[in-house]
């Protein structure tokens, strides 16, 4: 049977390979590169875990997007039945930009599931990182149908909210019992 995926997807340099790093921090055989050069990554990357599911690491868009960007996602994401989550990884110092705002249209129209995770916590203020998570709060309350309503806020440099992350990751694709609360 085909491995449940879900696969990471956002602009250029909103650290989607280092986030992915993060995740398989503890699963030393996963080999993640991460390049110094924004928007390095130029084709989709698969990362299988184990026997449980594969991770796609997919190229930035916006700046130094791939010239086939459009078609090689579009096509993933409507022709993959087996695609469990999207998560669309915001950066957290400058909250939602017009390209984000394309990327949710698109995956709204195609009826994908997907889940926002502001990345970069680390490096907001406070404030700012406040008025960016109610921002993008109040966007999916009124904008989005297909986006799970709990945002994730992840640093992958102090590791803060990946354990959270990488519990959901686990439990959307089966690999994470449900205990029942006595």
């Amino acid at each position: 049977p085909l491995l449940l995926q879900v696969c990471f997807i956002g602009r250029s340099n909103v650290g989607k390979s280092s986030l992915i790093r993060a995740l398989f921090s503890l699963a030393p055989e996963v080999e993640v590169r991460v390049s110094k050069t924004p928007g390095h990554t130029k084709k989709m990357n698969f990362f299988k875990v184990g026997k449980y599911f594969t991770l796609v690491d997919m190229p930035g868009y916006g700046y130094r997007a791939p010239q086939d960007f459009v078609e090689m996602v579009e096509a993933y994401l409507q022709e993959r039945c087996n695609l469990k989550r999207t998560f669309l990884l915001v950066d957290g110092v400058v909250g939602l930009q017009k390209t984000d705002h394309t990327a949710v249209e698109m995956l709204e129209e195609f009826g994908i599931p997907y889940v926002m995770v502001l990345t970069k916590i680390d490096r907001a203020s406070r404030g700012l990182l406040l008025k960016n998570v109610l921002e993008i709060q109040e966007f999916v309350k009124e904008s989005t149908q297909g986006c799970f309503p709990q945002l994730f806020l992840v640093s992958s440099v102090e590791f803060s909210g990946v354990h959270l992350l990488r519990c959901f990751v686990a439990h959307v694709t089966g690999n994470l019992p449900t205990v029942e609360a006595s």
